[in-house]
């Protein structure tokens, strides 16, 4: 087996392996790749921020980057949500969801994304420049969680200066 891996854009043909991928990375449930599917069919789909490793025409992992939006007081800033992240499980810790992740992020920055914002281990992410959001005036209503949890990083400089308010999932999220 060749140890080359291969960050690429997700195509149709990958759809049935990324479902699988998502599957067991979190642990024989559906929610995420049913998540995938409904973020594939909606307005806040990027398919170039539709990312999956592939070594071998094998898929071992997948990450996906869509739109949602920062609302403050009648103002509205788009921003990217980073939900979900996955690699196989007999793939974990190699490095793959790093790959991933640096990718997705640098994707958003060349496309003049301002901010991508997650709920995730507080362990893992501020590998990759996230921080807590709530101290930068960002937060998070739809689903109640740990400060430590909900982050942010920021892709352009000062982009956490000018955008203030509550992070809204798009409505497939919370279907």
């Amino acid at each position: 087996m060749s140890m080359k891996m291969n960050i690429r854009t997700e195509t149709a043909a990958d759809y049935e392996q990324v479902a699988k991928v998502l599957f067991h990375a979190f642990g024989d449930r559906e929610d995420e790749s049913e998540l995938v599917k409904k973020i594939r069919k909606s307005a806040t789909f990027v398919p170039e921020l539709s990312l999956v490793a592939e070594r071998d025409h094998e898929i071992l992992g997948h990450i996906l980057l869509s739109k949602a939006e920062v609302v403050d007081e009648g103002s509205s800033h788009e921003v990217i949500a980073l939900a979900p992240l996955a690699v196989s499980p007999d793939h974990q810790k190699q490095g793959i969801g790093r790959r991933l992740i640096q990718e997705g992020l640098e994707r958003c920055q060349k496309l003049g994304l301002d901010l991508v914002l997650l709920i995730g281990h507080p362990e893992y992410y501020p590998k990759f420049g996230f921080k807590p959001a709530r101290p930068y005036g960002l937060e998070l209503k739809q689903f109640d969680v740990p400060d430590d949890v909900f982050m942010v990083c920021e892709l352009q400089d000062g982009a956490l200066n000018r955008i203030k308010g509550e992070l809204r999932y798009p409505r497939v999220f919370l279907e």
